[in-house]
């Protein structure tokens, strides 16, 4: 624009504004994230939800076709939602596969997710979300928090470095289960959910845990081993 009204060369132009120090704004130093860990299994509890497309054959994120046909478009067979929940402390996981993110839905789900980790000898006392209506207006979910005597903590707007632990999770889950298998259908897909998940607690490497899988910060529940 200024080399237009001028008459200069582009390149002048820049290189004036440039020994000026006003060709560009300075760059904005990023901010260092802040991290933490709560000091026992159940101290603190993350949930979130992760939209898959459904699918009656393999799409392009792994055959490399984008090409749809016009039967493809007319069947119209939506999405699913993998609901999650991950231990703050031990990155212990559950997650289940539904149609919907309702409020039903999420209460039955968290429920379901407490009993998992009660199971495991972990009791629940603080469970962050983030601010979608289906967490901050679920009365169904506030009754059942209160229940179990469970805060119910929101990360701040526009913070999701808060919930990185959850949202780092989905990213795994989506890579080595969503997309890490070729299958035939979404159904294949999700009867592998359950499999996955039981190799992410109990086999697979965790580099926040040291290269243990999650499950051994699980067996630390009455800090035995501190």
């Amino acid at each position: 624009m200024i080399a237009g009204e001028t008459g200069h060369p582009h390149a002048t132009v820049w290189r004036t504004l440039r020994r000026a120090g006003i060709s560009r704004p300075p760059r904005q130093p990023r901010e260092r994230p802040r991290l933490y860990e709560w000091p026992c299994p159940g101290d603190l509890l993350h949930v979130d939800s992760k939209r898959f497309v459904r699918f009656t054959r393999p799409g392009h994120a792994v055959t490399g076709d984008r090409h749809v046909t016009g039967a493809d478009k007319r069947m119209r067979i939506g999405y699913e939602w993998v609901h999650s929940l991950v231990d703050d402390h031990s990155r212990f996981a559950y997650s289940e596969l539904h149609r919907d993110e309702k409020a039903a839905t999420v209460t039955g789900f968290v429920a379901r997710g407490l009993a998992f980790y009660a199971a495991h000898g972990i009791q629940a006392k603080r469970l962050l979300s983030d601010n979608a209506f289906v967490y901050r207006r679920n009365r169904s979910l506030r009754d059942l928090l209160s229940q179990h005597a469970i805060r119910h903590l929101f990360i701040r707007p526009r913070r999701p470095q808060t919930h990185g632990k959850v949202e780092r999770y989905q990213q795994t889950l989506k890579r080595e289960w969503g997309l890490g298998q070729v299958y035939r259908s979404s159904d294949h897909r999700a009867e592998a959910l359950s499999h996955w998940l039981s190799h992410y607690n109990e086999r697979r490497p965790h580099s926040s845990l040291g290269g243990q899988p999650p499950i051994n910060r699980v067996h630390n529940v009455p800090r035995q081993d501190t």
